[in-house]
């Protein structure tokens, strides 16, 4: 057993009527017309981060945009090619990471200031002045000042959407929902693969200029849906706002079906009032409050452990330097790792989309804890097979087509494990685990520790590969047992609570039984007990 108290939840009251409610919400009207626009709306800002990541690394098999970038050489057949240096590459695909971290700071402020659809569009009017300007560079300093103006405007999109996700939802699909918001990464990528994979043909500058324009295409859909209002704003956003008409209407349509007499309804705005009542008793809405009381700091803590894990777990390795792992094994053919790419892309949608459907249905450190030493496994298996690949590779000695196959087996292996934890998981987690008042900051530092990490991954990785080569990976071995005591010790459960139940996981349990008393009174009294 864990060593520390991981916490404890609110009486789940709400849960329990949360619990009665047998209609799928396919049978929903309102509610299945909500999730449709949530889709594009929310899960699209992710699309556009996974087409980003896969278009980076789809373009290194273009040889165009090696040439527009890179530097010539002659290689030992005689042969003229181009290619971009290790640190020059490491900036280009970092730039996006850099860009995210000078945003965290005004993020929580504009969240919570203007509301989340509005700074999702805020974000997306970023996203697309980056796309244009990244498509129609001139040189490698455009490109990078580029990819830093969409990475500013993702951070906007990602702490709102998260949150509006976990906010908007019924209760009962909520895990499922903000599960889905992360594996839409692989929608994005399974896209840029394809195009790449097409525009690959193109003997211009074009066929890498196509691919970096048509990145602004789901932030032009998410634009186009909050400014013309199609999307609600967050009921717990409007009732901080003293907005309470608005937000109890749109619980009504879109959690009750228009009922206005619906017992949950009204004893989910009674939750939601309370709670946020009692935490502004305590936050003053300002950064300090993330490290103000003991909960708050293990919170802001937990954010900070999430953000780097999922970055530092070896997923950046793949996901942005399959060619230059590929090349490393003996695969230099153009046509060949691009196959490969897009097959993994695929295996990585299909699994990662499943997995976010059933992941959420079990406990949280359960998941978590599985998904860890699953990649602890899988990297200490490849760490050997690819030793062993590129010592058949030198010099006199006969190659080892066999550890080449197993090193690619495990390249694909490793999404599964991947998925089970930190990518099905980190929203859903970050939303349960802070409160409203204190959500897009606490989502904003996990993607301040996510950005910083990232950038320092995908700088160092093609470095490190050039000079320590397979040994480089004994790094990520390292940092996987590390996030697997993280998460055993530290890691408190969450599954099966509303957000509000979760609200002072942390605090006294005499707060929490403030909010729980309200609800059972509403119920009591609308139910006729």
């Amino acid at each position: 057993m864990p060593i520390l108290d991981l916490g404890r939840e609110a009486d789940p009251v709400l849960t329990r009527v949360v619990e009665e409610d047998k209609v799928r919400w396919w049978k929903k009207k309102n509610l299945r017309y909500l999730y449709f626009l949530l889709y594009p709306t929310c899960m699209g800002i992710e699309i556009t981060s996974g087409f980003d990541s896969q278009m980076i690394n789809g373009l290194q098999f273009i040889p165009t945009w090696n040439k527009y970038f890179g530097k010539h050489s002659v290689n030992a057949s005689g042969k003229d090619v181009w290619a971009i240096e290790g640190p020059l590459l490491g900036m280009i695909s970092a730039s996006y990471n850099l860009g995210a971290i000078f945003a965290v700071p005004v993020v929580p402020w504009v969240a919570q200031r203007v509301g989340r659809r509005w700074s999702i569009l805020i974000g997306s009017v970023f996203q697309c002045a980056g796309a244009v300007i990244q498509g129609f560079s001139q040189h490698v300093g455009m490109y990078i000042v580029a990819r830093m103006i969409l990475g500013f405007g993702i951070v906007f999109c990602l702490v709102s959407g998260s949150s509006m996700l976990g906010e908007l939802s019924y209760p009962k699909e909520r895990p499922f929902m903000t599960s889905m918001f992360n594996a839409s990464w692989f929608v994005g990528s399974l896209i840029a693969s394809g195009i790449v994979l097409e525009t690959a043909k193109i003997s211009t500058d074009w066929g890498w200029r196509i691919p970096s324009l048509l990145q602004c295409v789901p932030s032009l859909v998410q634009i186009v849906l909050i400014f013309k209002s199609f999307i609600p704003e967050s009921p717990r956003y409007l009732i901080s706002k003293d907005r309470r008409d608005e937000a109890f209407e749109i619980l009504v349509k879109y959690h009750a079906e228009g009922d206005r007499e619906s017992i949950f309804v009204k004893a989910e705005m009674v939750q939601i009032e309370t709670t946020i009542q009692l935490e502004a008793e305590v936050a003053k809405q300002s950064w300090w409050d993330m490290v103000k009381t003991p909960g708050m700091r293990r919170r802001t803590s937990l954010a900070a452990a999430m953000g780097l894990f999922t970055q530092w777990s070896g997923n950046t390795l793949i996901s942005f330097y399959l060619s230059k792992i590929l090349i490393m094994i003996g695969y230099t053919d153009t046509n060949t790792k691009a196959y490969i790419n897009l097959g993994n892309t695929a295996w990585s949608f299909v699994n990662g989309t499943t997995i976010a459907l059933i992941s959420p249905r079990f406990k949280r450190r359960t998941m978590f804890l599985t998904g860890a030493i699953g990649m602890l496994c899988v990297y200490v298996s490849w760490t050997i097979a690819m030793q062993q690949t590129m010592k058949g590779l030198e010099p006199g000695n006969k190659p080892n087509k066999a550890a080449g196959i197993a090193v690619l087996f495990f390249i694909y292996f490793y999404s599964p494990w991947y998925n089970i934890g930190n990518n099905a998981l980190a929203y859903t987690y970050m939303v349960e685990l802070f409160p409203y008042a204190e959500r897009s900051r606490g989502i904003a530092v996990e993607q301040f520790f996510v950005r910083g990490a990232g950038f320092f991954t995908t700088f160092v990785n093609p470095i490190g590969m050039d000079n320590a080569g397979w040994k480089y990976l004994i790094m990520y071995i390292v940092m996987i047992l590390l996030e697997i005591c993280t998460i055993y010790f530290f890691y408190p459960e969450t599954q099966g609570r509303t957000l509000e139940e979760l609200a002072f996981l942390f605090e006294d349990e005499e707060v929490a039984e403030k909010a729980v008393m309200a609800v059972e009174k509403t119920i009591h009294h609308e139910g006729g007990d």
